[in-house]
């Protein structure tokens, strides 16, 4: 009765446990931590879509079980987005399903198509649903490194996934890529995904794409969806979400959009577990895709001011962060006078010390050491007060390393 549950046990220690725990004692201890640690937009959800979410709740007939995959409506509403954006023609009815957020839709997909030991190409560092997906549902990953000194080189990527298949047996069943990536802020083109779906076409793999910052992009052009690639949709499924785009992070609406054979399968998979989101959030979700796109450039414009911000006051402090070009996050090397405590002590120095909490590297795979993620979620005031906060710790690096080395002795 003692012994770990199977799956359970298959999960590797929660890399954010300690930073959690660390913070939760600090803020008791009366610290005012500034946290930069979780990616939990903290804007208002614009009123327009507030309104219906009311206007809909009040009708008793939408309190009833709803739709596992979408209300209609939702759908031919994501589909109406796709092609406006991207100019993909979708079948609502075949190549569209809403899901509670994309974490739920990627992690459902995961337990529709893996076979224990199926063999899974995910990319290093990630968000952690992109491996733990598979591996909760029973797959084996093998781990694709995204970066070349903090850059994403799509020509190197290119030649580890040709490796990774050549030298994987069984051979790998998918392919998962997520730009703009959450955690290094990283774009990409339409000519990566043309190489990409030839490739995957060649090799017969799936590819799962994570679209989920499609709409909070900063510098240069809108980032594209692997679906405008011709014949994408024989081999790929794209998921996006509502979270970031429209502040609505704790309504958990997403999307898995593309080829029918896997939306099938997410949503035959979909109907043993869920009845759909509450109908009154679905509606009140294809108002925000059908209505206007003034309140997305209002979130941008707060989001690119906050990295602007983030950027210049931390360089200043010390702490030299590179612009992200997309994604509410910014993706930093470990000062060098730090980097050889790791990112996770780092982590800890700057909570203790500064009282900023950010999250190591580490966390994202093994690829990620060496690095920090701090979310754009805190105003521009806060962020001004975080930098000066880590300016005492830069100053103050000698005395630091110095405890931290009689410690160690």
């Amino acid at each position: 009765m003692t012994e770990e549950f199977y799956r359970i046990k298959r999960l590797p220690p929660y890399v954010f446990a300690e930073v959690n725990r660390l913070k939760a004692e600090y803020r008791a201890g009366g610290m005012d931590i500034i946290d930069f640690g979780m990616g939990n937009p903290d804007m208002d959800t614009p009123s327009h879509i507030v309104e219906k979410l009311v206007e809909t709740v009040r009708k008793p007939r939408t309190h009833r079980y709803s739709s596992s995959k979408g209300i209609p409506g939702l759908r031919k509403a994501q589909a109406g987005y796709y092609a406006r954006r991207f100019g993909v023609k979708l079948n609502p009815e075949t190549e569209v399903i809403a899901t509670l957020g994309s974490k739920e839709g990627l992690a459902n997909l995961a337990m529709a198509i893996t076979a224990p030991g199926d063999v899974m190409l995910v990319p290093n560092p990630s968000y952690p649903i992109h491996p733990y997906g598979f591996m909760i549902a029973g797959g084996t990953l093998r781990h694709i490194q995204t970066l070349v000194d903090g850059k994403f080189e799509p020509e190197a990527y290119l030649r580890q996934l040709e490796q990774a298949v050549i030298h994987s047996v069984p051979k790998p069943v998918a392919v998962v890529v997520s730009f703009p990536s959450n955690p290094t802020a990283q774009v990409t083109d339409l000519d990566f995904y043309r190489d990409l779906v030839k490739f995957a076409k060649k090799h017969h793999l799936w590819l799962l794409s994570d679209l989920a910052y499609s709409e909070i992009y900063f510098d240069g052009n809108p980032p594209p969806s692997l679906l405008q690639i011709e014949g994408a949709k024989d081999i790929a499924v794209e998921f996006t979400s509502l979270s970031k785009t429209y502040a609505m992070p704790g309504w958990r609406m997403g999307f898995a959009v593309g080829n029918e054979r896997l939306i099938g399968a997410l949503a035959r998979i979909k109907s043993y577990l869920d009845y759909g989101a509450f109908t009154p959030i679905q509606v009140a979700a294809a108002a925000a895709l059908n209505g206007p796109d003034d309140c997305i450039e209002e979130i941008r414009g707060i989001y690119r001011s906050r990295r602007d911000t983030l950027v210049e006051s931390f360089g200043r402090a010390g702490l030299d962060i590179p612009s992200p070009p997309a994604t509410m996050f910014a993706w930093a090397p470990v000062p060098e006078k730090f980097r050889h405590l790791g990112s996770m002590e780092f982590s800890k120095i700057l909570l203790r010390e500064a009282e900023v909490a950010v999250s190591p590297g580490v966390g994202f795979g093994e690829y990620g050491e060496g690095y920090i993620r701090l979310g754009l979620v805190e105003n521009e005031q806060r962020i001004r007060q975080a930098a000066r906060n880590v300016r005492r710790v830069m100053e103050d690096s000698d005395r630091i390393l110095a405890e931290y080395q009689g410690a160690d002795e």
